[in-house]
Formats: C-alpha cells, sequence, structure tokens
C-alpha cells in the first residue's frame, strides 16, 4: 500500500504522486508509448525500442520502472506530458492527496484481484502487460460464451472487469478496451 502524504500541500504533489503510482508506467493503464524520430538515439541507450515501419515506441510494463521510474529526469516527451484524470484532479484542488494515493491503492488492489483469478482459471493471455492483458481477456469472455453459462469464477472475473473499468473511467479518465 502507498503512504500518504507526511507533509501536505508540499509544491511536488504531483511528481510525489505520479512516481508513487507507476500505474502508467507497469502496464497497468496504458499499454505503449509512441516516440518522436528526434528522441529515439537518446533512448535507444536507455531502454528497449521497437522501430515498426520506422516509428519508435515501447511496449509496457516499461524497462525503466522498478518501483519508480529510473529515467524520470530522461523520460520520453508522452510520458512527461502525460496526465491522467487523477493526476489533473490533484492538480485542480479537486482531490488531495491522500485521497489520490487511496484511489490508486483501490486500483492496484483491484488489479492484484483480477491476476488471482486469471491464474486460477488459467487463461492464456500472450501479452506482459496488464492492459492488454485486459483487452485480450474482454475480447476473449466477448467471443466466449454468454454470461448465462459462465463459471462463478468467470462470473467474478467479469464484476471485477466491470469495477476496474468504472474506477478507471471515473479516477483516471481512461478504459481498457
Amino acid at each position: 500500500m502507498l503512504k500518504k502524504s507526511l507533509n501536505p500541500g508540499n509544491m511536488n504533489e504531483s511528481s510525489d504522486l505520479c512516481l508513487s503510482c507507476g500505474c502508467c508506467c507497469d502496464g497497468t493503464l496504458i499499454g505503449f508509448v509512441k516516440l518522436g524520430s528526434e528522441e529515439l538515439p537518446a533512448l535507444r541507450e536507455l531502454m528497449e525500442i521497437e522501430e515498426p515501419n520506422g516509428d519508435g515506441l515501447f511496449l509496457h510494463p516499461c524497462d525503466s520502472f522498478c518501483d519508480g521510474c529510473t529515467i524520470y529526469s530522461n523520460r520520453p516527451k508522452q510520458c512527461a506530458s502525460f496526465k491522467c484524470g487523477l493526476l489533473k484532479s490533484l492538480e485542480q484542488k479537486e482531490l488531495d492527496f491522500d485521497s489520490a494515493i487511496d484511489v490508486i491503492n483501490e486500483l492496484k488492489q483491484k488489479k492484484i484481484a483480477i491476476e488471482k483469478t486469471l491464474a486460477m482459471l488459467q487463461f492464456e493471455l500472450q501479452s506482459p502487460s496488464f492492459y492488454f492483458k485486459i483487452v485480450e481477456l474482454k475480447k476473449l469472455l466477448k467471443k466466449g460464451k454468454a454470461e448465462s453459462s459462465l463459471t462463478q469464477n468467470q462470473l467474478a472475473l467479469t464484476s471485477d472487469l466491470k469495477q476496474l473499468d468504472s474506477l478507471l473511467s471515473k479516477n483516471f479518465g481512461l478504459t481498457l478496451d
């Protein structure tokens, strides 16, 4: 669990929130980051980059994220400019730091619950990214069976996915689909 603010009103609350959260970097909220061509030379030295059709991108989870961003001061432009709904709410003083941390903890707990259910149901999902696993899972569930023929565990998973979608939409301004 993330710790709540020891220094309320801290001028660095935005970066503190981002660095303590990491849900956009660990593959929970975002599946990939597109890179500008001018960024490629410097970033190639910092991380593994894919270059389909000459465009640069990297998939999440980011190789430079391990309990915090290890390249924060040199992170890609898209990473530096990204602001989820939770961060915007904090910056606009619609939400205090401790409440934002509570939302992040709720998201992380929901992710853990979904991952445990996925492991128990032994779904064979291809991506290491939570984001793409959920996209893939939703397609499998839609393609699979009608809701009336799902097992209790599959129904629980479907319910958890709906709760995840609601949490992401309401607090982060994002959906996984």
